[in-house]
C-alpha cells in the first residue's frame, strides 16, 4: 500500500519493540496518593462507573486513545480494539485519518463503527494538515469514514521535526483550527501526542471552540524517541535523543487546565497504565482517562489478553473508589482524598 502504510506499520513495530518512553521524565501521577477510608459506607458491587462525555452516556470514564490506522496490521488492531471497547463500554479513538482521505484503499482500516455500534468514537487528523490543504470537507470525511461521533485534531510539532516526512508549517494554525471547530456539525477537540497541553494553550483552543482538550502529557511514549529510530540522519537522531525528557507531565497538565480554563472538558492521557492511574487522572479533574500504548501489545497479541487488560483496569478503578468511599465517577472527581505526596 506504499510509504504511508509502511510508516504506520513501522510505528507499531517500534512502539512494541524499542524503548520509546521518555527518559528522565514521568507522568507526575506518582506524586499523588489517595487517603484510604477504612469505613467506605458502601457496597463494592454498588459502585458505578457510568458517566457522560459531551452529553453522551458512557458505561465507563475510560478511553482507548488514538493510535493507529492506515495499514493491514493497523486495521486488524483497530478491529480488535473496537470490539473490545464495545464489549466493555470504553470510548475509542483511531489514528490519523489523513491517509484514508488521500488513499481510498486505506479507509477500511479506520472504519471501526461496524465493530462498535454504540460507544463514542473519536476520529483524528493532524492539525498541521490544515496548513497543507485539508479543510472542513476533508475533516468531515475523516469522521464519516470512522463513523465517529466527534473529531480530534492532534498537535505533534516535535514529532514532525524528527519525522523524515514531517510537516512543520505550524504558523497561523489556531485560526484554521477555529474554523473547523465552528463549521463541523460534530464536536471537535484538540490533543497532544505525548508532550502535553498547558493552560495557556488550552485557553486559546477552548476560546476557539474546541469541545474538549486531551492533554496527552509526557511520561509515556515520546514520539521524538519513536522517530529517532526511523531517521537515517545521524544528526537528527542525536538531536532527538536530547529531547527524551521533553514535555509537560500528564498530572501537571490536568491540574493546570482544570484550574485555569473553567468549563474545559478534559481527557487525561499520557503514560497511563493502571486503573489507579485513571482514578488519579479523574480525581485531578479529567472527564475521561485515556490509555494508549498500554493497550497496544495485548491488542496485537490476542482478544483474550486485551479483554483481560480492560477488565483489570476497570477493577483497579472500582477498587480505588471503594477504598475512598466514592460510589460514582462524580464522587471520585470531587473527592478530597487525593493528596500530593510530600
Amino acid at each position: 500500500m506504499g510509504a504511508t502504510s509502511e510508516r504506520k506499520t513501522e510505528h507499531i513495530r517500534l512502539c512494541l519493540e524499542e524503548q520509546v518512553n521518555g527518559t528522565g521524565i514521568t507522568t507526575g501521577l506518582e506524586k499523588y496518593a489517595f487517603r484510604h477510608k477504612a469505613l467506605p459506607e458502601l457496597n463494592f458491587h454498588d459502585i458505578r462507573l457510568d458517566t457522560e462525555f459531551l452529553n453522551i452516556a458512557v458505561r465507563t470514564p475510560l478511553l482507548i486513545s488514538s493510535m493507529t490506522g492506515g495499514s493491514e496490521l493497523a486495521g486488524t488492531i483497530n478491529e480488535r480494539l473496537a470490539e473490545a471497547a464495545e464489549r466493555r463500554g470504553w470510548a475509542m479513538g483511531v489514528g490519523s485519518g489523513r491517509a484514508a482521505v488521500e488513499k481510498q484503499e486505506l479507509a477500511t482500516t479506520f472504519a471501526v463503527r461496524r465493530y462498535a455500534p454504540t460507544i463514542p468514537i473519536i476520529a483524528n487528523v493532524g492539525a498541521v494538515q490544515l496548513n497543507y490543504g485539508f479543510g472542513v470537507e476533508e475533516c468531515m470525511r475523516v469522521a464519516e469514514i470512522a463513523g465517529a461521533n466527534m473529531l480530534v485534531l492532534h498537535l505533534n510539532s516535535l514529532q514532525e521535526v524528527f519525522q523524515p516526512e514531517g510537516d512543520t508549517a505550524f504558523a497561523g494554525l489556531l485560526s484554521r483550527i477555529e474554523a473547523v471547530c465552528r463549521a463541523l456539525p460534530i464536536p471537535v477537540g484538540v490533543k497532544e501526542v505525548g508532550w502535553g497541553i498547558d493552560s495557556e494553550t488550552a485557553r486559546q483552543l477552548h476560546e476557539a471552540g474546541a469541545a474538549f482538550i486531551d492533554v496527552a502529557g509526557a511520561g509515556g511514549t515520546s514520539w521524538s524517541q519513536v522517530e529517532k529510530f526511523r531517521n537515517k540522519d545521524h544528526i537528527r537522531r542525536a538531536v532527538a535523543e536530547a529531547f527524551a525528557d521533553w514535555g509537560n507531565p500528564t498530572a501537571e497538565c490536568i491540574v493546570d487546565v482544570r484550574d485555569n480554563v473553567p468549563g474545559a472538558v478534559i481527557i487525561g492521557s499520557g503514560g497511563l497504565n493502571t486503573g489507579v492511574d485513571a482514578a488519579k487522572a479523574l480525581a485531578l479533574g479529567a472527564n475521561l482517562a485515556g490509555f494508549g500504548r498500554a493497550v497496544l501489545e495485548p491488542a496485537v497479541n490476542s482478544e483474550r489478553r486485551l479483554d483481560e487488560l480492560l477488565e483489570r483496569v476497570e477493577l483497579e478503578l472500582r477498587t480505588v473508589m471503594f477504598g475512598i468511599g466514592a460510589a460514582s465517577i462524580d464522587e471520585l472527581r470531587s473527592t478530597s482524598r487525593l493528596v500530593r505526596r510530600s
